[in-house]
């Protein structure tokens, strides 16, 4: 009975059609317009064009053109190529350890055919006619001879039209248009020896000619580097470093003019990208990042780039020792520039004459150090936890840090104001006491009339970095910055909201030249920052004029204030818990809130403690740092045995 119920139920496994698997691949190479671009301009340095261009409509939503002068393409190579896995690049597996291409697949056309409509242009030199092709939904639509230039002309039209969820996902203009550039700079910069251009709704947003990788650095990031580059370059047996990083002063706040190239290919690498910042270890900030833009040359069978589908992820066969020699490169172009920090002795002309430089060291002499148990424990492995205590010589001017330490942790406390300065006579175990039995900082139970300020008696500012606030029940220690940062936040969520900020308009507006990508992402901002009381007007490619900014902002500080903005804007677009809005607000707050080391007047810090107190939620910034501890009498009686 049971066999019979098996024969009647029918089968459920199915093969897909061929257009509903070509779409569900195309998701995997296919994400977004900036991934379409990315095939395409690989395809066109493949193909051996020496002029690339780039044409853009409406972000790519409904138009990415890619024109070439490469060596195009026979008629049954037209048609042959926007089939899955057709590829001039792979005839035997062994082929995937020999990569020295862009694409190799077979996967970036048949993605594009699958999810866009597409029409191709192309010729070889030596042809007299060239070859159309229309596809939409994966099917050739028409195919005939045409008159073309020699290359290849590739338009993608109505960017999944046919997939209409996944066009849903797609950001606005100005976002994806930033992932435009992003992808172009990339691939250009890898090949400054080809011409460039991107053009976008008629507009031209690049013109790169050919020239050097330095030029195309500059073109692509900007004017500021060009006298703030330093050179790398390291050759050896096992592979080659070649490329620019940024002095000091350049590092940002973000990553963002970070690239690594690996035979041309631009990648992805925590694990490098930390031999680089170890390079820069004590040169610059550790919340700040260097510019860096290096290209690796080896073996392509150390490499495999086969590991993802934007090939933007590879694994060496010994990634400890490319991890060395980008360290070793980057450390060595640092300080062959004098850009690292170096001793230099002046010598003392007594030197000269003391018996250890004008005597020959004897035989005698010899013998007497060499068996010597300094000598020993220095000059064998594993040896140097031997030396003796009070040996002679140099060692008996060693004291145990311990045994000085020992039993006197107030000794170097001079004052009370001593006690209040971070990093110094720091008692982890009464950090430990202030957290949890003092009241306050991330208690919100208690009545607000707790915290009320008392009307006489004045502030304290300790070390430019926290205020000392008497209350009815104790003191509040501020910390000035993070409670500047919780003010501004609620008052700019309020502008945001209904309530905008005033303006003062300038009396001689200032110009602010940015980079393409920046001014992508400025001009989608404009509308949010009016609100803020930033009046910013485009004018000209790249070019704002800034017609007014808030009340609060310095005179003659305005473009630093802006580009600042954009720098922590960035740093926040990573998290994509993030609203637009939230991300400004928050990056606004950070950026004009008052920083270590500002001295306040009376009247400064009394009305600091009074707007935090007035704040919704007071006691902690948005990003969840205590703007304030409470000490109050009680915990402060405890601590002194009371």
């Amino acid at each position: 009975m049971q066999l019979k119920r098996e024969k009647i139920v029918a089968d459920s496994i199915q093969l897909l059609p061929d257009h509903i698997a070509n779409q569900i691949a195309a998701g995997e190479v296919i994400q977004r317009p900036a991934s379409a671009v990315k095939e395409l301009l690989e395809n066109a340095v493949d193909a051996g064009a020496t002029e690339i261009r780039l044409i853009i409509n409406d972000a790519g939503k409904a138009l990415i053109q890619v024109v070439d002068n490469g060596k195009g393409m026979t008629e049954a190579d037209a048609r042959l190529c926007f089939e899955r896995h057709a590829t001039s690049k792979i005839r035997q597996i062994d082929d995937l350890f020999h990569i020295s291409t862009m694409g190799f697949r077979g996967e970036a056309l048949a993605s594009v055919a699958a999810v866009s409509q597409v029409e191709l242009r192309t010729r070889r030199p030596d042809d007299e006619m060239g070859t159309y092709i229309e596809i939409e939904n994966s099917m050739v639509v028409r195919q005939e001879p045409c008159a073309t230039a020699p290359g290849t002309s590739i338009v993608m039209k109505n960017l999944f039209f046919n997939v209409p969820a996944r066009r849903n996902f797609l950001k606005s203009n100005a976002a994806e248009m930033r992932h435009i550039i992003d992808e172009f700079i990339r691939v250009s910069m890898a090949f400054p020896h080809l011409f460039f251009s991107l053009s976008h709704n008629g507009q031209q947003v690049f013109h790169l000619d050919k020239g050097s990788i330095k030029q195309r650095i500059v073109q692509l990031l900007g004017n500021p580097y060009a006298a703030k580059l330093v050179s790398v370059q390291e050759q050896t047996d096992y592979l080659n470093i070649q490329g620019f990083v940024g002095k000091p002063d350049t590092a940002k706040k973000t990553r963002g003019d970070q690239y690594f190239f690996v035979n041309n290919r631009f990648i992805r690498s925590a694990y490098l990208n930390h031999a680089v910042m170890q390079a820069y270890h004590d040169l610059i900030p550790g919340d700040s990042f260097p510019m860096y833009v290096l290209f690796i040359d080896l073996n392509p069978e150390q490499i495999d780039v086969n590991v993802h589908p934007t090939k933007q992820e590879i694994k060496f066969e010994d990634e400890k020792i490319v991890y060395a020699f980008v360290q070793a490169a980057v450390k060595h172009a640092l300080a062959q520039f004098s850009i690292t920090p170096t001793l230099e002795f002046d010598i003392d002309a007594g030197i000269q004459q003391l018996d250890a430089v004008s005597k020959p060291f004897t035989d005698e002499q010899q013998s007497a150090a060499s068996n010597s148990t300094l000598f020993h424990t220095f000059s064998k492995q594993h040896q140097a936890h031997f030396i003796e205590k009070g040996s002679g010589g140099a060692g008996t001017g060693f004291v145990a840090r311990a045994d000085i330490d020992k039993g006197s942790e107030l000794a170097g406390l001079k004052n009370w104001r001593d006690f209040f300065q971070p990093g110094q006579n720091s008692d982890s175990s009464l950090t430990a006491r202030i957290d949890t039995e003092s009241t306050g900082a991330f208690d919100w139970d208690p009545p607000r009339k707790k915290w009320q300020l008392l009307d006489h008696g004045d502030l304290l500012q300790v070390q430019g970095q926290f205020i000392i606030t008497p209350t009815h029940q104790g003191y509040l220690l501020l910390h000035q910055q993070y409670a500047h940062e919780r003010i501004l936040y609620e008052r700019y969520t309020a502008a945001l909201v209904g309530r905008p900020m005033a303006m003062q308009r300038s009396l001689f507006p200032a110009t602010l030249d940015v980079n393409p990508a920046d001014s992508s992402l400025l001009t989608d901002l404009i509308p949010d920052m009016a609100l803020l009381g930033y009046l910013i007007e485009p004018f000209g490619q790249h070019c704002f004029v800034i017609q007014g900014t808030p009340a609060d902002i310095i005179a003659g500080n305005e473009k630093a204030a802006i580009e600042h903005l954009l720098d922590q804007y960035k740093h926040f677009s990573s998290d994509v818990k993030f609203s637009r809005r939230e991300k400004l607000i928050r990056s606004l707050a950070a950026q004009h809130a008052i920083k270590p080391g500002t001295l306040l007047t009376q009247k400064e810090m009394r009305q600091l403690a009074t707007d935090l107190l007035n704040c919704t939620q007071p006691n902690i910034t948005v990003t969840g740092n205590p703007t304030f501890i409470e000490f109050n009498l009680d915990y402060l009686n405890r601590l002194f045995g009371g």
